[in-house]
């Protein structure tokens, strides 16, 4: 009988959310240091065709035409050539680190999910845990308020995990509700980050491409990945470490 397969969630490698902050710190490294490359690049390409051009103007627009694209095509040639083993060096790196963040994406799939582990293992937590196994709905729902006021991750963690356990009709709050109040806008800065890491990685081989071909590539999913990272309206991750 044939094995079955572990969930793909289950073997998805770790990422703190300082880790994530680090590679989105790294990918806009990289990324700026490849268009600033690049535009040197282009640059010294726009240059060249000025310096020729005030030197055949006694020549028809054919013969111009054909003297710049042969000079050009020979210039940036050789930029392409002597540039190869950076421009595939920073391409790579971004790639490993858009494939890392993705891969993360796993482990911040809801603010219940990174609420439920924020505090896992702690001392307080579990004295809450036996103190609030009995508690009824009235003071479940005040409790929940309490959490939210003083911003309480491990008594939140609780009362989420305690109120998940009764019948839908019977609960005093909603545990999603209540784990989005305390740590939604964390979830919506990580969600953010993993996809401007994305973002970077496909604008930074995009650039390239069209260095390499000279003609303009196709935007069209870049666009739409910024418009979704927009629409989470998030800020940047915070300082606070989630181990």
């Amino acid at each position: 009988m044939a094995q079955k397969k572990s969930p793909p969630t289950l073997t998805k490698p770790w990422r703190s959310v300082t880790d994530l902050k680090a590679s989105l710190t790294r990918a806009r490294e990289l990324h700026q240091e490849s268009a600033k490359r690049l535009s040197e690049m282009n640059e010294q390409v726009a240059k060249r065709r000025e310096e020729l051009r005030a030197n055949l103007h006694d020549l028809s627009p054919s013969q111009q035409s054909m003297i710049l694209g042969r000079a050009l095509g020979g210039l940036r040639a050789e930029l392409k050539r002597a540039s190869l083993d950076a421009r595939t060096a920073r391409l790579r790196e971004l790639d490993a680190l858009r494939r890392q963040a993705e891969d993360a994406a796993a482990h911040y799939a809801s603010p219940m999910q990174m609420l439920m582990r924020d505090s896992l293992g702690s001392e307080r937590r579990s004295r809450l845990i036996g103190q609030l196994e009995h508690a009824g709905q009235v003071e479940l729902a005040s409790l929940a308020a309490l959490a939210v006021s003083t911003k309480d991750r491990e008594l939140g963690a609780v009362l989420a995990s305690r109120v998940g356990q009764m019948p839908h009709r019977e609960r005093p709050f909603s545990p999603h509700e209540l784990a989005d109040h305390l740590i939604g806008e964390e979830h919506r800065a990580v969600q953010a980050a993993i996809m401007e890491v994305g973002e970077l990685a496909q604008r930074a081989l995009l650039d390239d491409r069209e260095f390499e071909t000279g003609r303009p590539a196709d935007r069209v999913g870049l666009a739409l990945r910024a418009r979704d990272r927009a629409a989470l309206d998030a800020g940047e991750i915070p300082d606070t470490e989630e181990e």
